[in-house]
């Protein structure tokens, strides 16, 4: 017969002693898949699958950290991950540690239905998105970074030219930082759909996943007609995020994947503390 050894019998390691001195400033797991559920400004919650990466810092007298109950604490909330819920969460995974500081990471695709402009055809698209939430002695921080692809048409190749101009597909990487909420229990509330428009209006035209011929003259014209340089890009972001009362800080970052050359252009604009 086997015997089974119950909890109350097993030895805690993590627990025990260590003597060398040293404090971890971040242990945990990393890499881990999940399902997620995230607000959705049209349908309110939207299922995701998200990489996660989730740790603590670890005091210099004990020797490991109990790696299980980062997913113990994750599963309590059924894997809704939000502002309102992430500073629970930090809460919960400093208690359950017994540890100064957590932090927790999840990256995601977020998908919007999006209608062409001129046939109305829809079909979803896909942006890459990202929530970092930090919690320690110094206070609660809470950054959002979403990537939005985006056309750009060159002013100077407009300019020269006989006729046409080059344009190329480009990324626009926004990551910012909310202000507290009036209740100072949580972040002003800014809407994953809220950047993707900062973005596209910032562009020479928006990129749209389905497209027929109507449509295509539709955005060829358009940004023709809103020719922009990648710092153009940047400085339009920086001014529209900068006006927003709900944002305490930001970074933009502009990449033109260049068509007439084989490089990549880029610019970066950063405001407020980081």
């Amino acid at each position: 017969m086997t015997h089974y050894a119950t909890h109350l019998q097993l030895p805690d390691m993590q627990k025990t002693p260590d003597t060398r001195g040293v404090q971890i400033d971040q242990v945990g797991i990393c890499d881990l898949t999940y399902p997620i559920v995230v607000l959705d400004r049209d349908n309110q919650r939207q299922q995701a699958t998200a990489t996660i990466a989730v740790s603590v810092s670890l005091p210099h007298h004990f020797k490991g950290t109990h790696m299980s109950r980062f997913l113990e604490v994750l599963a309590q909330h059924q894997g809704e991950i939000t502002m309102r819920t992430l500073p629970v969460i930090l809460s919960e995974l400093k208690k359950r540690l017994a540890a100064p500081s957590a932090r927790l990471e999840v990256e995601f695709t977020y998908f919007l239905q999006r209608k062409a402009p001129v046939s109305g055809l829809s079909a979803p698209m896909d942006y890459r998105c990202t929530f970092v939430g930090e919690s320690g002695e110094d206070g609660e921080r809470f950054s959002m970074r979403v990537k939005v692809p985006v056309s750009t048409l060159c002013p100077c190749s407009k300019v020269i030219s006989d006729y046409g101009a080059h344009n190329q597909r480009g990324y626009v990487t926004m990551t910012i930082r909310p202000k507290r909420d009036e209740a100072g229990d949580g972040w002003r509330m800014v809407w994953i759909e809220e950047l993707v428009e900062v973005a596209e209006l910032s562009a020479s035209a928006p990129i749209y996943p389905l497209l027929k011929r109507v449509d295509e003259r539709h955005v060829t014209m358009q940004a023709y007609d809103n020719p922009v340089f990648v710092e153009d890009v940047v400085r339009n972001v920086a001014g529209r995020l900068r006006a927003d009362e709900r944002i305490a800080s930001f970074e933009v970052r502009a990449v033109n994947l260049e068509s007439i050359h084989n490089h990549s252009a880029f610019a970066v604009v950063a405001h407020g503390e980081r």
